[in-house]
C-alpha cells in the first residue's frame, strides 16, 4: 500500500486521535523466529495505578496480557538510529531504537485491515492529555460524536486518545492525521482494534512519550 493511500484511508477516520474504533478480535500471531529475540530486562511490575497530572489512570491486570506485549528490552540489531521508532504492524509491536543493539519494545493494537498503513513519518510534536478532535466524516457516521468536532473532546481517562499523544508528520511536514496514542483498554493490546492509529497501553506511551524529543530526527517507520 502506497504512504498517500494509507493517509487518505486514514483521513476518513481521524484527525488528532483514530481511536473511536470498534473492538475486533484480530490477535497477532505467534512469533516467527525472526521475531524471537533474546529478552534483557521486563518491566513488567511496572503497570499499576498511576495519579498522573490529576488524572488516575487504572492499573493493568498485566497478567491478563500475553507477556510478549509487556514493554521490555530486547536484543534488536537495526541500521536505523537511536532514537528511531519502528512499528512492526504484523508483530503487534513498537520499538524505540537505543544504543549497542537494544531496543524498548511495547505491545500495541493497530489499524483494522483497510486501515492499516506502512511508510516514514516524523513526531512533529506530543501532548500530555490530549484534546481529542473526530473528523466530519466519523461524526457522520457517529453522531454520537458529531459535538466533539469542533470543541474537541476534553482530556480524561475516556478520551480515546489516553494519557499521551504522538503526532505524526511526513516528509513534507504535513499532517499524516495518524497518533501513537495510550488506550485505558488494555484487552486490545496485540489485536487489529483500531481505524488506524497505533495504540498503546497508558503506562507505555507514558514511558515512550518521556524517551521521544520531537522533530525531523525523531524518525517513525511503519512497516507491513
Amino acid at each position: 500500500m502506497r504512504f498517500r493511500n494509507a493517509l487518505l484511508l486514514c483521513s476518513l477516520a481521524a484527525t488528532l486521535g483514530l481511536t473511536g474504533c470498534s473492538q475486533t478480535t484480530t490477535t497477532a500471531g505467534s512469533p516467527t523466529e525472526g521475531e524471537k529475540v533474546a529478552t534483557n530486562q521486563i518491566f513488567s511490575s511496572n503497570y499499576g495505578p498511576v495519579e498522573d497530572h490529576g488524572y488516575a489512570v487504572p492499573g493493568v491486570p498485566i497478567n491478563r496480557v500475553d507477556q510478549r506485549f509487556h514493554r521490555q528490552i530486547v536484543d534488536y540489531p537495526t541500521k536505523e538510529r537511536p532514537g528511531t521508532i519502528v512499528v512492526n504492524t504484523p508483530s503487534r509491536f513498537l520499538y524505540y531504537v537505543l544504543p549497542g543493539g537494544k531496543a524498548v519494545r511495547y505491545g500495541i493494537g493497530v489499524g483494522k485491515q483497510g486501515f492499516a498503513w506502512e511508510g516514514e513519518a516524523y513526531v512533529a510534536w506530543k501532548q500530555e492529555w490530549p484534546t481529542w478532535h473526530p473528523p466530519k466524516e466519523m461524526a457522520e457516521r457517529k453522531p454520537e460524536v458529531a459535538r466533539y468536532v469542533e470543541a474537541g473532546m476534553g482530556p480524561g481517562i475516556g478520551n480515546p486518545l489516553g494519557a499521551r499523544a504522538l503526532y505524526l508528520f511526513n516528509k513534507e511536514g504535513k499532517d499524516t492525521l495518524f497518533r501513537l496514542h495510550g488506550t485505558p483498554e488494555w484487552s486490545s493490546i496485540g489485536t487489529a482494534a483500531s481505524s488506524g492509529c497505533i495504540r498503546l497501553m497508558n503506562q507505555d506511551i507514558m514511558d515512550l512519550y518521556s524517551r521521544v524529543r520531537p522533530g525531523r530526527s525523531a524518525r517513525v517507520v511503519v512497516q507491513q
